[in-house]
């Protein structure tokens, strides 16, 4: 978001923007007690079913799973585990129990972690009984993490079996060797954790939070999880629907040496195959689909596969899902715009930052994951910006499943020292977003890749255009949009790169006309202010641009600011825009949403109707 100079004014003034709120003027939230014992400071509707037991227990990775009605599949490593945190770095020891405790995976900021504090410096221990099943047969055990921030070395009995750097890929570890024959496994994982102190992929978090900027989420924060595998085992596959929409091609990464393994996948329609291939394993296969059915925000059809990886005897089979769509730039009335499956479609989305009161990054349950995404589409919108974060893989399932487009940021580097950046930073930058774009290029919801935000650690004009080629390269299959927000706030100025021209504009919206060889959208604008007496972070300052007086003012001023899309938008040939935003986030209160999920703040039906009239506008110039 677009930080204005606006004087920042402290959450009590906040309250008195709430005084007019009827009917929503109500009594204070309640405050929910967490498994801990700790009081949240604000509670969402699903805190208090979040304990030890039960902490995120849904398979982590839908794409990738391994059915079977005869063995156990995976472990959850979710739950407790030994925590220690220091402020400088130390060897860890292992064999002795460690004073604290944690629940894994909230990150350690969180109230639902059960530590409530940051440090630069944390040890996770944990003893597991991994069961006999998972090495019959000469199976493998993988030990998988959805993520953890900042950099993450993996131990099992005292032997270093994983080093991973960033905080916002997955990684998994093949831990067979130094598994014992019997008896309990010592899991320790070391984490060092700068937040802003050293020029990472950080996103909005920082050490000292204020305005825009938001508190800390440090440590293991996404799903943890054992695995039997085969020696040689499907690590990753991507389908990637052909520009004639009637096949896909799928791509495979292996675990373990392939020679002369093979890859057989079949497509499956409503439980009916429509297609199969086979073919060398690592190699690109061609899957030809039978009588097409596309995907789209209105009709989110999905196919299913069977994929089995046989090498000798010995064979992995795993289950994967993935839509039939393309997304593309198309001169349509003489002006570039953007099209899915061929077709002008405006991409009307909201900004999702994708903070928790309760857990920050981490949601505290699957289908509180899930509500956000949910409510955006029952607003009627057809788009989400994931705003400068990664998320979770069952995350973008459920944007699949649902049925949203997502324009995915990259976290950014720390803001406002562009020209400090030194050459091993920007390396590290491009790396990662090498990784985002590898883990993340087979997921149907996402249309697009932005790589900055208003110039946040950009550090020229020319990086947007050799990120948006870097990106480019890996996946031309979906938009890249070089920067958003040519016209704020560092580093300021249009790349003249990508597929996009992008505007931030407050309160907007911006109407920025295409160019020759790009499509334009504004990619943010909005974010019309107004608290909620109970429902507001404690003791943050906020930004209070774009403050109305009370809900009906707010409905009207999102009715009348979208309608200049529907009505001025189609003619100079926009094709889409991010309203700021879907939910409150500690100092901001612009969210159609309060930060805990708890009050809607504008009319559903009248939201709905106008942005089902400007996309329809939009998309038929």
């Amino acid at each position: 978001m677009m930080n204005f100079s606006i004087p920042l004014r402290r959450a009590g003034l906040a309250l008195a923007l709430a005084t007019a709120f009827s009917p929503m003027a109500m009594a204070a939230a309640d405050k929910g007690d967490t498994w801990s014992g700790k009081t949240a400071a604000l509670s969402t509707p699903w805190t208090a079913k979040v304990s030890p037991k039960n902490a995120l227990p849904e398979y982590p990775r839908p794409q990738l799973a391994r059915p079977s009605l005869e063995h156990p599949t995976w472990m959850s490593l979710n739950g407790l585990w030994e925590f220690a945190a220091a402020d400088a770095q130390a060897t860890p020891t292992f064999g002795q129990t460690l004073k604290d405790k944690i629940l894994v995976p909230y990150p350690a900021e969180s109230v639902l972690s059960g530590v409530q504090k940051h440090s630069d410096f944390m040890v996770y221990r944990r003893m597991v009984d991994v069961p006999a099943a998972f090495t019959a047969n000469g199976q493998h055990v993988q030990l998988n993490f959805g993520a953890v921030a900042q950099d993450a070395t993996v131990y099992v009995n005292g032997k270093e079996v994983a080093r991973h750097t960033g905080g916002y890929t997955s990684f998994t570890a093949d831990i067979t060797a130094a598994l014992k024959a019997k008896g309990p496994q010592e899991i320790v994982v070391a984490v060092h954790a700068p937040v802003d102190g050293e020029d990472v992929m950080v996103g909005k978090q920082r050490l000292k939070p204020e305005g825009i900027f938001y508190t800390a989420a440090s440590g293991i924060w996404q799903s943890v999880w054992l695995e039997p595998v085969p020696a040689t085992s499907l690590a990753q596959l991507t389908f990637t629907p052909a520009a004639s929409l009637d096949a896909f091609t799928v791509t495979s990464k292996l675990q373990g040496a392939g020679d002369n393994a093979t890859l057989h996948v079949t497509a499956y329609a409503d439980g009916k195959p429509v297609g199969e291939a086979t073919g060398p394993a690592g190699k690109p296969l061609q899957l030809a689909i039978a009588h097409p059915h596309l995907w789209s925000p209105q009709d989110p059809f999905l196919y299913t596969f069977k994929a089995t990886l046989a090498q000798g005897d010995k064979h992995d089979d795993v289950t994967s899902y993935a839509g039939l769509r393309t997304i593309g730039i198309k001169k349509v009335g003489g002006l570039n715009r953007i099209v899915l499956n061929g077709k002008t479609t405006f991409l009307l989305a909201t900004l999702d930052q994708g903070y928790w009161p309760d857990g920050l990054h981490t949601a505290p349950t699957d289908a509180a994951l899930k509500f956000d995404i949910q409510k955006t589409k029952d607003l009627g919108f057809n788009t989400i910006r994931k705003h400068i974060k990664v998320e979770p893989a069952r995350w973008y399932y459920w944007a699949d499943h649902i049925g949203l487009m997502v324009w995915q940021d990259m976290p950014s580097l720390p803001n406002g020292h562009n020209e400090k950046l030194t050459d091993a930073a920007k390396a590290g930058f491009r790396k990662d977003v090498t990784a985002i774009v590898e883990q993340l290029k087979g997921e149907t919801s996402i249309i697009g890749w932005i790589p900055f935000n208003e110039g946040w650690g950009q550090w020229s004009i020319p990086a947007a255009g050799e990120l948006a080629t870097q990106i480019k390269q890996l996946d031309p299959s979906r938009l890249v949009n070089a920067r958003s927000g040519a016209n704020c706030c560092d580093t300021k100025g249009d790349p003249h790169a990508g597929d996009l021209i992008d505007v931030h504009d407050y309160q907007g919206p911006g109407l920025p006309a295409p160019d020759a060889t790009r499509a334009s959208m504004d990619g943010e604008h909005g974010g019309l202010t107004l608290g909620v007496d109970g429902h507001i972070w404690p003791n943050t300052a906020i930004n209070p641009y774009g403050s109305v007086k009370d809900n009906a003012a707010l409905n009207d001023g999102y009715v009348a600011n979208t309608a200049v899309l529907r009505d001025k938008g189609p003619g100079i040939g926009v094709s889409g825009s991010v309203y700021t935003q879907i939910t409150d986030v500690e100092g901001e209160h612009n969210g159609l949403y309060t930060y805990d999920r708890k009050i809607e703040k504008v009319d559903e039906a009248r939201v709905r109707k106008i942005n089902e009239e400007t996309i329809r506008a939009g998309s038929t110039p």
